[in-house]
This record gives structure tokens, sequence and C-alpha cells, in this order.
């Protein structure tokens, strides 16, 4: 009896601390392209994907705080959101990328925040979060 409650804990624990869907890397490589248009991934002279400037290098982007990567200007709200504390996961992005603006007005509590970034990418979130990560070796 012991150890069926104990493995019944164990299952339940594990259901918890794993993501509900992670996310594909090799999907989210082939995803990436329709977010090149504004962001880059590049390590310094090792460029990954070059793509646009409009956003900032997503290089690292999950483990860092929301709206720290240096040399881009950020709209205030997400700069809240990392003086608030905001550490990107692989599940927060791809949270973030379905609807910037809501989910920028739900984490703040506030209707009137507003994100830069108009692009809502409504499918493949997750694999795009875990292709950043693989890239990256977040």
């Amino acid at each position: 009896m012991k150890t069926l409650a104990l493995m019944a804990a164990l299952g339940l624990s594990l259901a918890v601390t794993a993501p509900a869907h992670a996310g594909d890397a090799d999907a989210g490589e082939s995803t990436f392209n329709k977010c090149k248009a504004c962001h880059a991934i590049s390590d310094g002279e090792n460029v990954i994907v070059k793509g646009g400037k409009v956003g900032p290098n997503l290089y690292g982007i999950i483990g860092s705080v929301a709206g720290s990567v240096d040399g881009f200007r950020y709209g205030d709200d997400i700069v809240k959101m990392g003086a608030n504390g905001l550490v990107w996961t692989e599940e927060l992005l791809a949270e973030y990328v379905v609807d910037p603006k809501a989910f920028l007005q739900a984490k703040l509590d506030d209707k009137g925040a507003k994100s830069r970034m108009s692009y809502k990418l409504r499918k493949g979130g997750e694999d795009v979060a875990a292709y950043l990560a693989s890239v990256t070796g977040s």
C-alpha cells in the first residue's frame, strides 16, 4: 500500500512540474521564419538566423529578464514586466507570442498595457520557444 501511495504522489508531482505541451524545436525552426522579419538570433559574430532589427535579438531570451536585451529600446510595459521579475521561460514566451498585448494586460492587471510587438503567433509558440532554447543552450 505504501508503494502505491508513493507512486501516486510521484505521478502527481511529475504532472504538476511537467509542461502541458513541450515544444518541438525542429518545428519551431521552421515557424521562426515568421519571426525573422523582425528578430535575429545572433551571439556576437555567430549569426544563427539573420533577421530584422525591429525586434530584439532573441539569442539567450529563454532565462533572461523580460525587456532586458542590451541595445534595444523596449516599450514601457514589457520593461515593467522585467522590473516585476518576469523571466522568460519557454511556457511564458509561448503564451506571450499568442497575443502580446493581452499577455501584458493580464500579467500587469492593467487594461491599458500595450506591447510594441503587434504580430500574434496563433500556433506554434511552444515550438518557437523550444527552438530558441535549443539554439542558445537554455
